[in-house]
């Protein structure tokens, strides 16, 4: 981790401690390095959902357990309530996206909008000139006296590496913002824990969607009271092949609770919110030759001309070699160089040149293989 180039400004720093293992040995190194650290949990359940929250993501055990870490390494910790912008900001689109055939990305916007939004207010009320978090990235600072802009790299642990969902932050947020993990491995991060004595040392990772139980998003929608939308599932030419009961309950590549009878099986293509059809085809048909992105977030200029770039189209997919084309009002177009698998409308497709970000957007649309025949296939848009 590089040094900011304002240092001088303020030795002080937010820490966002969701009481896992992650952020509580992110406040220990920046407090070794003389940074003034105050530890920040936001709780984001309202108080009558805290006991089925106790598990989760800023639940009562993790606000408990960051309050504890807090303690033992001697700085002083707060509780912010922000469950009801979580509720607005994150949990409202993730439901308002399956709701338009699309399949959301909570992670990013959560730390777009709270993590590296709300929590600026709180930060700066503290004094503090930074924030703080357990990712698994790094951020080079501007040398003191330029004007260059931060740059996102990816961690080092490449299992663990965060980058991808840090893509939309924009300038001023990580001109603003300490990644000390960015250099080390998950074993490290815990072996330090253990070093230290704290109780979270060997606390299990947090699931990827932290307020989903058991990564079921279907019944967590049903609980929410979501009213899905029925429909029909139908193949590339049109066809036919029986109902469903809401095109929520389906994302790009899904292989179960389709009807069954055809020789090959098959997976979810498309879906289409408007007509509520649910698209099925081969896994040839997966393949994506061209995909759209807007809301493009460039970590520098825009490529002027197509430009060979790394994209990941997913969290765990580990990249692929691509053309980008930047266009207008902060769109793209990726022309990958192999097809790739079961592009997904909603997710965010990252670009990478090496370990650096260069930027990022949103998946609108996507053309599928020349083999499929896509003349009654909707399109996303």
């Amino acid at each position: 981790m590089s040094a900011p180039s304002s240092l001088t400004e303020s030795r002080r720093v937010v820490v966002g401690m969701s009481g896992g293992v992650d952020s509580s040995v992110a406040a220990w190194l920046l407090k070794e390095q003389g940074w003034e650290v105050i530890g920040v949990t936001m709780k984001l359940w309202p108080q009558d959902c805290m006991t089925r929250a106790e598990d989760k993501c800023c639940g009562p055990q993790a606000i408990a357990d960051a309050r504890s870490v807090a303690y033992t390494l001697g700085v002083p910790h707060y509780v912010i309530d922000e469950a009801v912008p979580f509720e607005r900001l994150v949990i409202d689109y993730f439901a308002e996206e399956y709701k338009a055939g699309r399949t959301p990305n909570p992670c990013v916007m959560c730390n777009e909008k709270l993590k590296f939004g709300n929590l600026w207010d709180k930060a700066t009320a503290l004094g503090a000139m930074y924030i703080a978090t357990g990712h698994y990235a790094s951020v080079e600072h501007a040398a003191p006296g330029t004007q260059g802009a931060p740059i996102l790299r990816k961690g080092l642990d490449a299992k663990k590496d965060q980058s991808y969902f840090l893509f939309s932050l924009r300038r001023e947020q990580l001109s603003r913002a300490l990644f000390p993990l960015g250099s080390l491995t998950k074993e490290e991060i815990r072996a330090i824990a253990r070093k230290l004595g704290l109780k979270v040392a060997d606390k299990e990772d947090s699931q990827e969607i932290c307020f989903v139980p058991g990564k079921d998003y279907k019944a967590f929608l049903r609980d929410r009271g979501e009213t899905f939308q029925p429909g029909g599932f139908y193949d590339t030419q049109g066809n036919h092949l029986g109902p469903h009961e809401g095109i929520e309950l389906f994302t790009i590549g899904q292989r179960k609770g389709l009807p069954g009878g055809a020789g090959t099986p098959r997976y979810v293509i498309d879906i289409d919110a408007a007509s509520g059809r649910v698209i099925l085809g081969s896994e040839e048909d997966l393949l994506c030759e061209e995909f759209t992105v807007n809301r493009v977030n460039w970590h520098g200029e825009a490529p002027a001309e197509p430009r060979k770039i790394l994209v990941k189209v997913r969290h765990g997919h580990t990249g692929d070699l691509a053309f980008l084309t930047a266009g207008e009002n902060e769109t793209a177009v990726i022309r990958p160089l192999k097809p790739l698998r079961a592009v997904t409308p909603g997710q965010a497709a990252v670009f990478y040149d090496g370990d650096q970000v260069v930027g990022g957007g949103w998946i609108v649309r996507r053309t599928n293989s020349s083999s499929a025949s896509t003349s009654n296939v909707p399109v996303l848009a």
